[in-house]
């Protein structure tokens, strides 16, 4: 008995020290996949990305959505989607074949999502990566985690997307193309358009292009039921705070070098 009660003595020691000695991040949630927003206590749920398109296509030129981009199109002035997923979660059910084919980045390779005609239209127009097979990868990466069919996923989307580029915060880009925009001025627009304290769930992409920063998009930090009628302001406010990463760049116009 005297020779257990050590060992357990032993034990409970080695566990008191571990964990004094464990560094506080340890036990915080990494960020989340591809730029997304960081989870607080793991409160932020899923992260809504958008795109900034001409400041996108200012990175990647060659690409199948960026060669004919102009002034007159719709993600000329407005966000565009990029994506919707989970944080550490993804390929929920996809066969591993399927997978190897998506991680290979041949995306047009996959199969066709299987949504209405109206919601194919409006997708093209609202994401412009459809081009390049973008909204396949991501009901396979990130879709199949969070809906039923792609219908739904991307319907959701859209309405979400809808009330972004409705918002004060497309205002403060559409006025701006050309110019400068900072983090105070992009969270003042989220927390008049979303509610107090929402610029704080949002961070921002930029990427040096030829000196100048230039913004390629946002990322929205989610927390709630999307399978049913939530908007924006309430997903949002429910959702962890995040950094804001890159402090200001160019809201980049359609075509400028």
């Amino acid at each position: 008995m005297a020779v257990r009660e050590m060992v357990r003595v032993a034990r409970v020691a080695a566990l008191v020290l571990g964990l004094g000695l464990m560094s506080p991040v340890a036990a915080q949630e990494e960020a989340a996949p591809e730029g997304g927003v960081a989870a607080e206590a793991g409160r932020t749920q899923y992260v809504l990305a958008v795109s900034w398109q001409p400041g996108f296509c200012e990175t990647r030129p060659t690409r199948k959505e960026c060669v004919d981009q102009a002034a007159e199109r719709f993600d000329a002035t407005h966000f565009s989607l990029h994506g919707l997923w989970p944080l550490r979660k993804s390929y929920c059910g996809v066969e591993a074949e399927l997978k190897t084919r998506d991680r290979k980045g041949d995306w047009l390779d996959l199969p066709k999502l299987a949504i209405a005609d109206e919601t194919a239209a409006r997708l093209l127009v609202a994401m412009p990566g459809v081009k390049s097979g973008l909204d396949r990868h991501q009901w396979l990466r990130s879709g199949t985690c969070q809906a039923a069919n792609a219908e739904d996923y991307f319907a959701l989307q859209l309405r979400l997307l809808d009330q972004l580029n409705d918002s004060a915060v497309r205002a403060l880009f559409a006025d701006r193309i050309g110019s400068e925009v900072g983090e105070a001025e992009i969270k003042a627009a989220f927390d008049r358009s979303f509610g107090a304290g929402a610029g704080e769930r949002v961070r921002m992409r930029c990427q040096t292009v030829a000196g100048r920063s230039v913004i390629t998009g946002l990322t929205v930090g989610l927390t709630g039921d999307l399978s049913g009628k939530a908007d924006l302001q309430g997903l949002i406010q429910a959702a962890g705070t995040t950094e804001f990463k890159c402090a200001k760049g160019i809201v980049d116009a359609a075509g400028r070098a």
